[in-house]
């Protein structure tokens, strides 16, 4: 039986393989396709756009899994039964529970590379793609670390705090330096918010402008901003629930719980990650009876029609007709 085991997981594994690889290339060609359209957009050459499209491959692989499994599963059991290797193991006393329970070990090891991909591989990359698009195309570089995004704005330095929407930021820094990059002029902002016109309104400010022996200090209520800030830039860093690991999700969920937020968005796209490697098994499940259903049918139509014949042919070797002149 442990032989029958390793030949029906491997040819399973074997087949979910080429099934994933044929429609990773179908979506990754589909990408490439889309993405001509922003082909020679600032820096973004056909070279960018092949590393962007590598990057997201690991997403691509982890979304793709379920129905590679299906597919690659099917086209399996379905050769195994034409030949009928089915038949001949079912003839051997493997029943289709043991079948299926050889589909479903297989189906563990394609579900334990889909959550290393998804988990540990796919979230770094495709933040990592993202960044490198957006740097590309708009030649600008916004950098995400423990405390907040950063930007660079000629000769001043933008630190942004916390990122509520794409056009309402909160606690915003700025830092301006002069061409020996001393320290000239700090604002900080408690908030900020975008307006139909394309500028940015900083509220609630403090200024420090440095001097030679001095600092002066000043306050002020609300300041229009002119920055190459603007919410396209911003979505690039913008944090999707899709995108995070689960332990990443669970941390946000608790982190938003605790601060009275709304959590919901983070909740469904924690139970989607955990659901997605389930759905492998649950594909490969239902591709077996389905396979042994069709064999069963066709053996039984085969059986249906040889009867009739068979039937027939016995009666006309015990009665005699008239021969026809």
């Amino acid at each position: 039986m442990k032989v029958l085991n390793r030949y029906i997981g491997a040819e399973v594994v074997k087949g979910s393989a080429v099934a994933e690889l044929v429609l990773l290339s179908l979506l990754t060609f589909f990408s490439f396709t889309d993405e001509m359209g922003d082909l020679d957009k600032g820096d973004y050459h056909l070279r960018q756009v092949f590393q962007y499209l590598l990057l997201m491959s690991p997403r691509n692989f982890y979304e793709l899994m379920p129905s590679a499994a299906l597919i690659g599963s099917l086209f399996t059991l379905g050769g195994l039964a034409n030949h009928q290797e089915l038949v001949a193991m079912r003839a051997g006393g493997a029943s289709i529970r043991a079948i299926i329970w050889a589909v479903l070990r297989a189906g563990l090891l394609l579900v334990a590379v889909a959550v290393l991909i998804g988990e540990f591989i796919a979230p770094k990359a495709e933040q990592e793609a993202q960044m490198f698009r957006s740097a590309a195309q708009q030649k600008r570089v916004v950098t995400r670390t423990e405390h907040g995004f950063w930007l660079r704005d000629q000769n001043t330095y933008i630190n942004i705090g916390q990122l509520g929407t794409l056009d309402e930021l909160s606690n915003i820094n700025l830092y301006e330096v002069d061409d020996k990059h001393h320290l000239k002029r700090s604002m900080h902002a408690d908030k900020a918010y975008y307006d139909d016109e394309g500028k940015w309104h900083l509220q609630h400010i403090s200024r420090s402008e440095f001097e030679a022996e001095r600092v002066n200090v000043s306050t002020t209520d609300e300041v229009a901003w002119s920055s190459v800030l603007d919410p396209a830039l911003l979505s690039v860093v913008v944090i999707n629930p899709e995108n995070l690991s689960m332990y990443d999700l669970a941390r946000y969920i608790a982190h938003m719980r605790n601060n009275s937020q709304n959590s919901q968005p983070y909740e469904l796209a924690f139970w989607g990650r955990l659901v997605t490697p389930l759905s492998t098994l649950v594909m490969l499940f239902v591709a077996v009876p389905f396979i042994l259903n069709i064999r069963a049918r066709a053996a039984s139509a085969s059986a249906s029609c040889w009867a009739p014949s068979s039937a027939w042919a016995s009666i006309c070797s015990t009665r005699s007709f008239p021969t026809w002149r």
